[in-house]
């Protein structure tokens, strides 16, 4: 299998915002408060065209009820047989209204028509209501004559008082049947006149409720516009968070985290300028040390002093390019999350032994054995899922950190071995060795254990440690338990790598 060649395992996901969808808060409050208005509006109508024609029939039906009980009055039993008929006057006033929308029918126990409209339909013998009637109580129905809808009152007249004294008659009584009926032009009518008053008035209100809400949510949301100035107004330096008393209740927890947002920013900004000050203050020595030389060699005449005085420059020149070198490394570590680089199955064991041949040359110059122990040769590849490059120089600062605190005739020993279902990468040394409380400060930039005189920029481990987190990884520091002299207890990097997304067979 070649670690260089291999298959991505891991794409980070990196969504495209869709700039054309904008939602605005304002008109979406908008439409849920009026959305509801103006669908309500039309139940609210029908709901009071049928209140409105329950009220008109009331009246109505109670001026039938009376005219039904006057025709009744008129009947009278005259020789057994049943007599009655309206007087002119009775029926101009039954009628006075409009002749055309009342009609009127009084007909005998016979069915004979005493007086009234021919054409009246009578009430059904099978309605439920018949019987009632015929006990006297005044009914209604709906009926139509000559195709127009009328509304008839009716009930039965008993032409035989005596009859009702008869705790068992032998027959039932004789029975006059009187029916009033009206069309519905009045009754429609009063109803549209109610429909009217209560309706238009609405047109009017309604442009006002609408102006109200569109007032109300204008006040309502006039708090964000202030905060959106207030912002605005801010110096380009201000990070110091909103105070969540000047703002509702509702938008506090958006200033909350907003004010997190800023507080995390100010923590990166600080580390920024630090960063830039303490990168400044280091270049600043090996600069000023190639000024002081190359000023030096420039009064010198004597050429072995030119000559000693050029090696210093060198030196110096050679410090300020690898410092120069790993804080552009540092930065590309810093910033590959927002690479989008896709993580790739990586061979650890062959990226380690390639990466430990680079530093060959470099361990020899300083008597140091460096040594690469594979994994057993029974144990499956071990992959994992990362970036070739970076881990590379991750390895290479480590190795290079314990070449530089390794004494001569010491030893260095990369190591890749499995645990579980997770990769172990492991460098040792037979150095002095760190110290429990500086196990985590040496992982900051700059930062330089008190009384080591070795040559360094203090950033190497923390490129390491930013690499390692990009990839899941956790780094330990512990004790080197083979170091042979308790003079120098040595040290041991291990990094714990996840398990790859998914295993991949096609790796090469």
């Amino acid at each position: 299998m070649d670690g260089g060649a291999s298959t991505p395992l891991y794409v980070p996901p990196n969504p495209e915002p869709d700039e054309n969808i904008r939602h605005s808060l304002f008109g979406e409050i908008l439409d849920w408060m009026l959305a509801p208005l103006l669908l309500l509006w039309p139940m609210s109508i029908a709901i009071t065209y049928l209140v409105a024609k329950s009220i008109a029939n009331q009246p109505f039906d109670d001026a039938l009820e009376d005219r039904v009980t006057v025709l009744g009055q008129q009947i009278r039993s005259v020789d057994g047989r049943a007599a009655g008929q309206l007087a002119p006057a009775a029926r101009d006033i039954l009628r006075a209204d409009d002749v055309d929308s009342v009609y009127f029918l009084l007909a005998g126990p016979d069915g004979a028509i005493l007086d009234g409209d021919r054409d009246l339909p009578r009430p059904k013998m099978m309605d439920g209501g018949d019987e009632r009637a015929r006990s006297g109580a005044v009914e209604f129905r709906n009926d139509s004559i000559h195709g127009v809808p009328i509304r008839v009152a009716y009930t039965y007249v008993n032409l035989d008082p005596l009859h009702e004294r008869n705790l068992n008659p032998p027959e039932a009584p004789p029975l006059a049947l009187v029916q009033v009926a009206e069309t519905l032009d009045k009754r429609a009518h009063l109803a549209n006149e109610i429909i009217k008053g209560v309706i238009l008035p609405q047109f009017i209100i309604l442009p006002v409720i609408l102006g109200l809400v569109w007032f109300a949510l204008s006040r309502g949301l006039s708090p964000l516009a202030e905060l959106q100035q207030r912002i605005r107004a801010r110096p380009q330096d201000d990070l110091s968070p909103i105070d969540p008393r000047q703002v509702p209740e509702e938008i506090s927890p958006l200033v909350g985290s907003f004010n997190d947002m800023l507080e995390r920013l100010g923590e990166t900004v600080e580390m920024q300028k630090r960063f830039i000050a303490d990168a400044a203050h280091q270049m600043k020595t090996p600069l000023a040390g190639m000024r002081m030389q190359s000023e030096l060699a420039l009064r010198q005449v004597d050429p072995l002093e030119i000559h000693r005085s050029l090696e210093q420059l060198a030196k110096s020149s050679e410090s300020a390019t690898r410092l120069v070198n790993q804080l552009l490394a540092l930065a590309r570590a810093e910033n590959q999350p927002q690479a989008g680089l896709a993580f790739d199955a990586i061979d650890l064991p062959r990226l380690a032994r390639e990466t430990v041949q680079d530093w060959v040359q470099a361990s020899f110059a300083s008597r140091i054995d460096l040594g690469f122990e594979p994994p057993e040769p029974i144990e499956a590849p071990i992959l994992i899922a990362g970036q070739p490059l970076m881990l590379r120089e991750m390895l290479s600062n480590l190795i290079d950190n314990a070449l530089r605190y390794t004494p001569s005739e010491g030893s260095v020993t990369v190591r890749v071995r499995r645990d579980g279902e997770h990769a172990l990468l492991e460098i040792e040394d037979t150095g002095p060795g760190i110290a429990a409380p500086e196990r985590e400060r040496v992982f900051e930039r700059f930062y330089r254990i008190l009384g080591s005189n070795t040559q360094g920029s203090g950033l190497g481990l923390a490129i390491v440690r930013e690499i390692a987190h990009q990839h899941g990884a956790e780094i330990d520091i512990f004790n080197n338990p083979r170091s042979p002299s308790r003079r120098f207890p040595g040290t041991l990097f291990r990094l714990t790598f996840p398990p790859p997304v998914r295993d991949s067979d096609d790796a090469d």
